[in-house]
């Protein structure tokens, strides 16, 4: 299984950047799909999650201003992240798991945002 975070990079605030993650190796369609970042010096949090049915949950610190969506077809999940902040910054690993499970992960994108 192989996980592929793509879409990292340095933006000023306010900005937008998308991430990508396409995933080879599994049934795409029955794995949770979610974002994770770890900042320098922090706890990995939770971003956001899809469900298999395409329902997205997105952490508060995010919510209304970063989407997850994913499109089976491209076995792919999105973060769209919009009005970026400095406490944004962070490695951002895309996550596939069914249930409770760990998972497996991807190798991680960094998001650089400048004040």
């Amino acid at each position: 299984v192989q996980l592929q975070a793509s879409g990292g990079g340095l933006v000023q605030t306010g900005g937008s950047l998308r991430l990508s993650c396409v995933a080879s190796g599994l049934t795409f369609s029955r794995y949770i799909m979610g974002w994770y970042r770890r900042a320098p010096g922090k706890e990995r949090e939770l971003v956001a999650f899809v469900s298999t049915r395409g329902t997205p949950f997105s952490a508060d610190s995010v919510k209304g201003r970063f989407t997850i969506f994913r499109d089976n077809a491209k076995k792919s999940v999105y973060l769209q992240m919009n009005s970026l902040k400095p406490e944004d910054t962070a490695v951002y690993y895309c996550q596939a798991r069914i249930g409770s499970t760990d998972g497996y992960w991807g190798q991680g994108t960094q998001v650089t945002v400048s004040s």
